[in-house]
C-alpha cells in the first residue's frame, strides 16, 4: 500500500520530497508491467475547462520537474462525473485540489474501483482536496458546528456546519490540510470534541503524510498534526518531517 497525503501548498522547492516518494513507487510498480515510464493518472475539478486546463499543464510540469513520468490527465468541469476509463492502464493516480465538495460528487462513482486498486498496490497521491476525500470520514468543508464559528469561514468551502462523510476509505482517520496556513487544525480538534471524528491529521502545506504497510512517514516542509480523542476531550501532537 502506498498513500501519499499532501497538505496543498505550490513551493518548487518541495517538490522532490513531496512528489518523489509517489513517483518512485509509480515508477517500482511501471516496472512490474514492463514499462520504463510509468503513466500516472491526474484527476482535477475545475469551475471550467480553461483553468482545468491551466491546472492540468501546471501539474504535468511540476511532475515532469521531478521524475520522468507520463501525466494522463483527466479534467472535470464542477458537476461531471468520473468513469472507471480514467484508472485504465495506470501505475499511479494523483487526486488534485479545489472545491472539496466538487470532487467528492466527481469520484462517486469510482471510488469502489479506487480502493481496490489501491489495495493492491497501486500508489495514490491526494493533494489537498484529494487528500481529504481520502478518508473513510472525510471532513469535507464548514467553519461552524452548532452555529458557533470554530474557524474563519474562508475555511468553509462553501459549507456553513463542518460536515463529516464517508468516502473513498483509504485511511480510517480524518484528513485536514493547509493546516498552519489556514488554521484548519482548529477545525479538526473542534470536530473531534464534538464527536463528529474519532481524530485525525491535519497536514500542514509542502508536506506529505505517507502512509504505507504498517508505517506512517512525514516528509517536506511542514508538520503533521496529530489529533486523538480523549476522555478529558483531545490530545495534539505533531509529527516532523523527517530530516
Amino acid at each position: 500500500m502506498s498513500i501519499h497525503l499532501v497538505g496543498g501548498g505550490w513551493s518548487s522547492d518541495t517538490f522532490d520530497v513531496v512528489y518523489g516518494p509517489f513517483l518512485a513507487d509509480a515508477a517500482a510498480r511501471a516496472a512490474g508491467a514492463g514499462r520504463l515510464v510509468p503513466r500516472v493518472a491526474v484527476l482535477l475539478v475545475a469551475d471550467d475547462d480553461a483553468s482545468g486546463a491551466q491546472f492540468g499543464e501546471q501539474w504535468s510540469t511540476t511532475l515532469k520537474s521531478v521524475a520522468p513520468v507520463d501525466p494522463v490527465v483527466t479534467r472535470f468541469v464542477d458537476g461531471a462525473l468520473a468513469t472507471s476509463v480514467v484508472l485504465s492502464d495506470i501505475d499511479g493516480l494523483l487526486i488534485g485540489g479545489g472545491l472539496t465538495p466538487a470532487y467528492l460528487d466527481t469520484v462517486f462513482p469510482i471510488v469502489d474501483e479506487i480502493r481496490l486498486l489501491v489495495s493492491d498496490g497501486l500508489p495514490y497521491l491526494g493533494f489537498s482536496a484529494g487528500a481529504a476525500i481520502a478518508s473513510d470520514s472525510a471532513i469535507i468543508g464548514g467553519w461552524k458546528i452548532g452555529g458557533v464559528p470554530i474557524g474563519h469561514e474562508d475555511i468553509g468551502e462553501d459549507i456553513d456546519e463542518v460536515s463529516v462523510v464517508q468516502r473513498i476509505g483509504l485511511v480510517d482517520l480524518a484528513i485536514d490540510v493547509h493546516a498552519a496556513q489556514w488554521g484548519t487544525l482548529a477545525r479538526l480538534i473542534a470536530a473531534a470534541e464534538a464527536g463528529l471524528v474519532e481524530g485525525g491529521v491535519a497536514i500542514d502545506e509542502g508536506t506529505v503524510l505517507i502512509v504505507g504497510d504498517g508505517s506512517l512517514r512525514v516528509a517536506g516542509t511542514g508538520s503533521v498534526w496529530r489529533v486523538t480523542s480523549h476522555e478529558d476531550g483531545v490530545l495534539v501532537s505533531s509529527l516532523g518531517a523527517e530530516g
